[in-house]
């Protein structure tokens, strides 16, 4: 979508509490199309990791960081993230409405708290809020804590409360678009699916580098978040099934990423006895991903089957993807839409038909060659983020013209519905500036 009159000097202000900028790679891509589009750009975000510089402008975006407490755990471990970051958030926000201004607050979940600084600027000043559904959040509760209860339905009425003040709302994919209708009661037309595809330019196919094999024949490459819901007990369990029950000792499994669970999955790996085998990296440069991604024979995915992860769509699958890898990983509605015939579907938390999966592509190299190229042709023509970012720019056209009903959204859902969603979805988841 080209720069238009209409589009030079409008402001945003993005918030986003869980990762930071420009690390939490959607917010970032979503960040600079809007500025090569002709919109002021400015983000609040926590800082962390390497990242730590409380201001700094990016290729013209304006990026303010704040401290984060480390990882909650317990109700007065999140009481206290959350208070934090909202006293933050609103600092920070009248830093950025004093320096550069803002017409719109564009918030990025989790949690599902920033609407309580949106909603104060609509009401108070006339700002639009538009939310961006990154997590179900109600649904993350139960896969993190196996239970319902006071904490899961206060999570749900933040949640709707989020929907209620939101003027746009942007989905990740159709099953996120169907809760914002349904639980968060929104206008169809309010309601727009922007998927975080990959970027052709970041994930570039590399020749291998063999060293990360580590002697072996194959290579099985994991990237993503160490979670409570992420499934790495299955990837272990699948690994441990190869070696020791198979007796496949030329077969290296290399997981790049952080998270809390980190340290866990690397004791319950020495513990299985697979410490020669399975190698964890913690998080890693671009560089260092890319060259294992484009070793590794066969790409994982071990989500568990859940209800949070049934309706989200992993980046990991569409990153693979990019790279023309095959892929195995659990039945999920969102992970098939998005892989199709690049991945073969194990039953729902079977750690050894994971791993037969996994071996059976192991074994078969023109069938490994052909899911991959249908999954770098799928992200070329569907999925990559060119695709995407006009999406982005139409929902904001929707946002500033007061939402007069735009047509595009329900074409977009009934083409997505052609393409492959169950009919019951119905009608449609750096350096350094002086601070100024």
């Amino acid at each position: 979508m080209p720069i238009t009159p209409a589009s030079v000097g409008r402001r945003v202000l993005i918030i986003v509490q869980n990762l930071p900028v420009p690390f939490d790679r959607r917010v970032w891509q979503e960040a600079t199309a809007l500025k090569a589009n002709g919109y002021e750009v400015a983000v609040i975000c926590p800082a962390a990791r390497e990242y730590t510089a409380r201001y700094e402008c990016l290729q013209g975006i304006h990026i303010y960081r704040h401290p984060l407490p480390l990882e909650a755990k317990g109700p007065l471990g999140y009481l206290l993230e959350y208070t934090s970051s909202l006293f933050w958030e609103l600092l920070l926000s009248l830093r950025v409405l004093r320096r550069h201004g803002f017409d719109v607050i564009h918030a990025c979940n989790p949690p599902d708290n920033i609407f309580l600084v949106g909603g104060l600027y609509k009401v108070l000043a006339g700002k639009r809020f538009l939310f961006d559904h990154h997590d179900i959040n109600p649904e993350l509760y139960e896969a993190k804590f196996g239970r319902r209860g006071f904490f899961y339905w206060l999570v749900r009425f933040s949640e709707l409360l989020t929907f209620l003040a939101a003027d746009v709302s942007i989905a990740t994919n159709e099953s996120y678009r169907r809760i914002a209708l349904e639980r968060g009661h929104m206008p169809a037309e309010k309601v727009f699916v922007v998927r975080s595809g990959p970027s052709l330019e970041r994930m570039k196919i590399l020749p291998p580098v063999p060293q990360w094999k580590r002697g072996r024949k194959y290579l099985v490459g994991y990237v993503g978040v160490m979670g409570a819901q992420e499934g790495i007990p299955y990837l272990l369990e699948a690994a441990r099934h190869i070696v020791r029950d198979l007796g496949r000792e030329d077969v290296q499994f290399v997981l790049a990423g952080g998270g809390p669970a980190l340290e866990e999955m690397r004791r319950l790996t020495s513990q299985m006895q697979l410490g020669a085998y399975v190698e964890f990296l913690g998080r890693v440069p671009d560089q260092t991903l890319l060259e294992v991604l484009n070793t590794a024979d066969v790409c994982v995915n071990c989500d568990e089957v859940n209800a949070m992860n049934d309706k989200s769509t992993m980046n990991k699958i569409m990153e693979y993807m990019a790279l023309a890898k095959p892929i195995v990983q659990f039945e999920l509605t969102e992970g098939r839409f998005s892989a199709r015939d690049a991945s073969l579907y194990a039953r729902p938390n079977d750690a050894c038909d994971f791993a037969s999966k996994i071996v059976t592509l192991l074994e078969d190299p023109a069938r490994r060659e052909r899911m991959g190229q249908f999954g770098r042709d799928r992200v070329e023509r569907h999925l990559a983020w060119n695709y995407e970012a006009p999406k982005l720019l139409g929902a904001y056209e929707a946002l500033f013209a007061g939402i007069k009903g735009p047509a595009s959204a329900a074409a977009g859902s009934a083409a997505e519905t052609r393409a492959g969603y169950p009919r019951e979805y119905g009608p449609q988841r750096p350096r350094s500036s002086p601070e100024p």
